[in-house]
């Protein structure tokens, strides 16, 4: 099971860190991502990592803006996002899938998703 934490409130131009973790073990070997869902809208990627080789993929909204991040504990992957916009609102999602190599960020690759957490950006 993952969980998500440390969504918000945040002002535009602002600063959040988004923890996604597993209930039993660890994440290693895995191909863990961020995804978003705004209302209204399809869910879609942010970043992904593959916490066997530290290979990452960025989606085009996410690249210079947002890193995702692990360690060799393997215990959490984080998303650091910050310059933060009006539209990045939105509820995010980490999600897993067991792999060693470059993930797919995609969400249909993945089987294992977090119940989300709510990213609220405006003044």
């Amino acid at each position: 099971q993952l969980v998500e934490s440390g969504g918000g409130l945040v002002q535009p131009g602002g600063s959040l860190r988004l923890s996604c973790r597993t209930n039993g073990g660890n994440l290693h070997y895995f191909a863990v991502g961020w995804f978003r869902q705004a209302p209204g809208k399809e869910r879609e990627g942010v970043a992904c990592i593959s916490t066997g080789d530290f290979s990452t993929v960025y989606q085009d909204t996410a690249k210079g803006r947002f890193t995702i991040s692990t360690d060799d504990t393997w215990t959490t992957v984080d998303l650091q996002m910050n310059s933060l916009k009006p539209e990045d609102t939105a509820v995010y999602y980490c999600a897993a899938y067991r792999a060693t190599t470059e993930p797919i960020c995609d969400p249909l690759a993945f089987d294992y998703w977090g119940p989300g957490t709510q990213v609220t950006v405006s003044s």
